[in-house]
Order: C-alpha cells, then sequence, then structure tokens
C-alpha cells in the first residue's frame, strides 16, 4: 500500500489568515474570540464567537466568484488555493490532472445562503422570488466542485459530511483514495461560515454555547471547571495529500505522513457523547492499530477538547484508558481555546496545528485555564496557557461530531 504525505497547507482562520500568521498566533497563546460584528447580538444570549479578522474575498476571487459562491465556499477556494501554492500544484502538466482530486468536509454548508433566501421569501411571501444561485450556493459539495472547476482538477471530488468530524472525514476519504491508487493528489480540507443568526441562536437552544458576554476572550476554555460551552468559529484549512512516490518524483517539499487513521461511532445520543466513551476509546485504538503503533509511540494529542461540562471529560477519560501511565507522559491541548469551535472545518484547523508541532518541537497551548476540575486528574499535562517546547515525531489529532461520528488521525516525521 502507498505512503501518504502532506506536501501543501493553508489555513484561514479567527487568528491569522495564512500558515505562518496561525502558527505565530497558536504559539503566542492568542484568542480569536470577540463580540459578533456581522448581525446585531442585542436579543442573542450568546453575543461573541471567533470571526474572521482583516479577511477580504476580493482578495483572493473575483465578483463574479463571490456572487456565485456563499461564505464558507469562498473560505474553501481561498485556502485550497493556499495550499495548492504551497504545494506547487500550479505548475503540473495537464496530463497529471487526472490523477488530482478534492474532497471537502463542511457540517452545514451554505447557511448564510439559506438564511438570507429564506428571509426575503418571508417578507414578501406573495411574490415569491429566489436568486437562480440559490442551491448551488447552499449544497455542501460546491466547494470540492468549484475547486475542481477552477483548477481543472478531474481526480475523485465530493464532500463530506459529519458534523463536527466532517473535515478530518474528508483527510481520511482523501486518504483512502491515494492508498488505493484512485488518485496520486488530493487537495482536502473543510470550511464553515456560521456565525449567522440562524447559527448562533439555533446553538443558543441547544445550550452548547459559552454564554461568558463579559469576558468573550476567555470563554473558550478547555478542562476549566467553570467552562460553560463552546465558543463558535469560522475559518478553513487545507492539506495537500499525495502519495511518498509522486512527491518525491516532482521533488515536493514534504511535512509530514499521514500514518493512520481511526474511525467509529457513539451510536448513543444525537448530540451528547457516550458516557463511558466508548466510541472514543476505539477511534483511538483503531487509529494506533491502523498505524502499526504502540501508545508509548505518541507524543502529543490535539484533543477535540470544546470547552463542554461532558465532552472535556468524556475525552481524558477516554485518553487515560487507552494510554494508561503513558497519558502522564504526553503532552495534549486544545487549540479550539484560541480558534473556537470551526465545526466542520475544525478537524483540518486541528491537523495543520498538529503537523506543525511536528515541525516547529513547540506544543500550542490550552488556553483561558484558571480554575482546575477536580474530575480531572492534576497530572496530565494539558499545557495549560503557555506552549512548551519538546522533541514532536508523532502526534494523533482527535474530531469528534454530533450524531456520534469519531475519527482520529496520526500524523509522523519523515
Amino acid at each position: 500500500m502507498k505512503k501518504v504525505v502532506i506536501t501543501g497547507m493553508g489555513a484561514l482562520t479567527p487568528i491569522g489568515n495564512n500558515i505562518e500568521e496561525y502558527w505565530h498566533a497558536l504559539t503566542n497563546g492568542v484568542s480569536g474570540a470577540d463580540v459578533i460584528t456581522q448581525f446585531d447580538t442585542t436579543n442573542f444570549k450568546t453575543k461573541f464567537a471567533c470571526e474572521l479578522k482583516n479577511y477580504n474575498s476580493n482578495h483572493s476571487l473575483t465578483p463574479k466568484e463571490i456572487k456565485k459562491l456563499d461564505p464558507f465556499a469562498q473560505y474553501a477556494v481561498t485556502v485550497a488555493n493556499q495550499a495548492i501554492e504551497d504545494a506547487k500544484l500550479f505548475s503540473l502538466p495537464s496530463s497529471i490532472l487526472e490523477g488530482v482530486g478534492v474532497v471537502w468536509g463542511s457540517g452545514i454548508g451554505g447557511m448564510k445562503t439559506i438564511q438570507g433566501e429564506v428571509t426575503n421569501y418571508a417578507q414578501n411571501p406573495s411574490k415569491p422570488h429566489f436568486s437562480p444561485f440559490f442551491i448551488p450556493r447552499l449544497i455542501g459539495n460546491m466547494a470540492p466542485g468549484y475547486i475542481s472547476i477552477k483548477n481543472g482538477f478531474r481526480g475523485p471530488s465530493f464532500t463530506t459530511i459529519s458534523a463536527c468530524a466532517s473535515s478530518s472525514n474528508a483527510l481520511i476519504d482523501a486518504y483512502h483514495l491515494i492508498k488505493l491508487g484512485l488518485a496520486d493528489i488530493m487537495v482536502t480540507g473543510g470550511s464553515e461560515a456560521t456565525i449567522t443568526e440562524a447559527g448562533i441562536g439555533g446553538f443558543n437552544a441547544l445550550r452548547a454555547l459559552s454564554i461568558r458576554n463579559d469576558s468573550p476572550h476567555t470563554a473558550s476554555r478547555p478542562f476549566d471547571k467553570h467552562r460553560d460551552g463552546f465558543v463558535m468559529g469560522e475559518g478553513a484549512g487545507a492539506l495537500v495529500l499525495e502519495s511518498y512516490e509522486h512527491a518525491k518524483k516532482r521533488k515536493a517539499k514534504i511535512y509530514a505522513e499521514l500514518l493512520g487513521i481511526g474511525l467509529s461511532a457513539d451510536a448513543y445520543h444525537i448530540t451528547a457523547p457516550h458516557p463511558e466513551g466508548k466510541g472514543v476509546i476505539a477511534v483511538m485504538k483503531k487509529a494506533l492499530q491502523n498505524a502499526q503503533l504502540t501508545p508509548q509511540d505518541i507524543d502529543y494529542i490535539n484533543v477535540h477538547g470544546t470547552s463542554t461540562p461532558l465532552g472535556d471529560i468524556t475525552e481524558i477519560n477516554a485518553i487515560q484508558r487507552v494510554f494508561g501511565e503513558h497519558a502522564y507522559k504526553l503532552n495534549m491541548s486544545s487549540t479550539k481555546s484560541m480558534i473556537g469551535h470551526l465545526l466542520g472545518a475544525s478537524g483540518v484547523a486541528e491537523a495543520i496545528a498538529s503537523i506543525l508541532t511536528i515541525q516547529h518541537n513547540i506544543i500550542p497551548p490550552t488556553i483561558n485555564h484558571c480554575t482546575p476540575d477536580e474530575d480531572i486528574e492534576g497530572n496530565l499535562n494539558l499545557t495549560l496557557n503557555y506552549a512548551q517546547r519538546r522533541n514532536i515525531h508523532t502526534v494523533m489529532s482527535n474530531s469528534f461530531g454530533f450524531g456520534g461520528h469519531n475519527s482520529s488521525i496520526i500524523f509522523r516525521g519523515i
């Protein structure tokens, strides 16, 4: 079976609009949370989120493209361009393009388009008028579809939807396509744009969001005793996956190897994690088995760590079950403490952070930790508040989604 490596990366996040900005902010513990600017939050329980900053779609897209694409797809095209340029795919000969595909994840897709069109209809139901771009803008597969169209990639192209595990599942599908010899190169990742009235209101109704309106910057606080929910984020991330042989042949830069993957389901509840963490335990064990590693081989885990009361405890307990005594020797951190929860884009954003730890031997911190939770073992290294230097060779990145979808990915230096 083919070895799969990463040859390109791109990031569009609440704390940085490219890989360099993102990594600098991660290692310096920068919070991306602030009051929402995209709509009037007067009547909403949560009035803050991790919005993109200093991003202008006009800088990377034409007016015609902006008209065609929902913001989630605009983010996808922007960040895919970064990764494609980083991997030097723009110079590929036409004969190779049939071996290049796109798999993209988005948990919700064109929420802003749906909200806008339905609101317009509700204001004048006697004269229904919908944009001819309504359906193309809202469907989740338009992101990979347009990336393929824009670049002439004629390989496999589709979307994965598994809530907050969507982009992790996209990476895993892209990995398998290369392993099976169905593609040589895959552009993969995820994007989300749900900071809208419907998005914030809907998650408020679920009581999933933090309502720490007096201190937005510190609201995302995984593992802290007083955590009260996640902070909504928006943005995108992209990776270029490639067979090792193909990458070496074209003398591509290689960041790391995607060594192993795990998939499981909680089969328990539509939003709550299994109380015994059965699915989470299973997915990490499967990833280790698939990578042919032991728990002792892992140096760092980028945890799902959403800052919810139940989720954080479940994941930590599962890690202790899987890793045993080694759980006290590895580093863990939640980068959601800085970027918030990018929903369908969170998995790839965290995969990028994981790969960068291998490149730089620095662990990004879990910021905003003030009060220890007595239900979380105090001797675990959760990389609290400050980045830590450590030799990193092998990392695990966890993603879990509503519906009980679990994925775990292992990266190794090469």
